[in-house]
């Protein structure tokens, strides 16, 4: 029986979400353990660095899963990108230590925010970005930020209120800067901002309402100075919005 790690790039539009569900199908790792085991003809379960909401994406996602197979990690790959949908692509297999779990073994993790500013529709960015058709002050997002960084309880920045789990997150890195992006349809993306947050860890939707604070920030709805206030609260109600999922993209975890 061997243990097998392997990095995948998915665009979460179309799915439900990572996680498996009893309802649906259309989980990304549902298709996963649905061609796995259809390949080895044996029940394999995948697991997953972490779960992604529906409709983030992912561009350094890590799984691991175990199968008893003489097949190499280079044929297992080429096997799994010949049937899987184009919108999921496994980028590197290999084989992993017997005890290995992505997600329990994972140090870290990096996620980014895509905002684009902008009156006009983006059609060809509409699923990757959120667009925000107000002026955004970068450098009050930039001050409210620096009170995420640390080890803080997160409780106020997480959608699950019925979890007994810790909500206590530690926060390396948080960069906010404008980005310009080629677009396909040739309009002036220079006002793209993104987001990277890097961290021990996250709670469920913890990037995206922090996203969507420091854009209340952005558009002088909430002053920098609140973010103290908001974390110590523990609170949800007194966070800002939930961002859309579709401009989170989980870009790397560590080990």
């Amino acid at each position: 029986m061997g243990n097998f790690k392997m990095t995948l790039q998915y665009e979460g539009s179309r799915y439900q979400g990572w996680q498996k569900q009893e309802n649906t199908e259309n989980t990304i790792q549902g298709k996963l353990e649905t061609l796995l085991s259809k390949m080895t003809g044996q029940r394999i379960e995948v697991q997953g660095s972490g779960r992604t909401d529906a409709g983030v994406h992912a561009i350094g996602q890590v799984a691991n899963f175990h199968a008893d197979t003489e097949m190499t990690p280079e044929e297992i790959m080429d096997y799994m990108n010949r049937y899987l949908p184009e919108d999921i692509a496994v980028i590197s297999l290999t084989r992993a230590s017997e005890r290995f779990h992505s997600r329990l073994n994972a140090k870290g993790k990096t996620y980014c925010y895509r905002v684009i500013c902008s009156q006009l529709p983006h059609v060809f960015d509409r699923r990757f970005a959120h667009v925000v058709s107000e002026e955004i002050d970068l450098q009050a997002m930039q001050r409210a930020a620096e009170y995420f960084l640390g080890t803080h309880d997160f409780r106020a920045f997480t959608s699950n209120k019925r979890s007994k789990k810790s909500t206590v997150r530690t926060l390396d890195e948080i960069r906010i800067g404008k980005a310009c992006s080629i677009s396909m349809s040739q309009q002036d993306v220079e006002d793209e901002i993104r987001f990277f947050y890097s961290g021990s860890g996250f709670l469920y939707h913890m990037v995206r309402i922090m996203t969507g604070t420091l854009l209340e920030v952005g558009t002088h709805k909430r002053k920098p100075e609140e973010m103290a206030g908001i974390l110590s609260s523990g609170s949800r109600e007194n966070a800002g919005e939930l961002a859309p999922a579709k401009g989170l993209t989980l870009m790397e975890v560590r080990y």
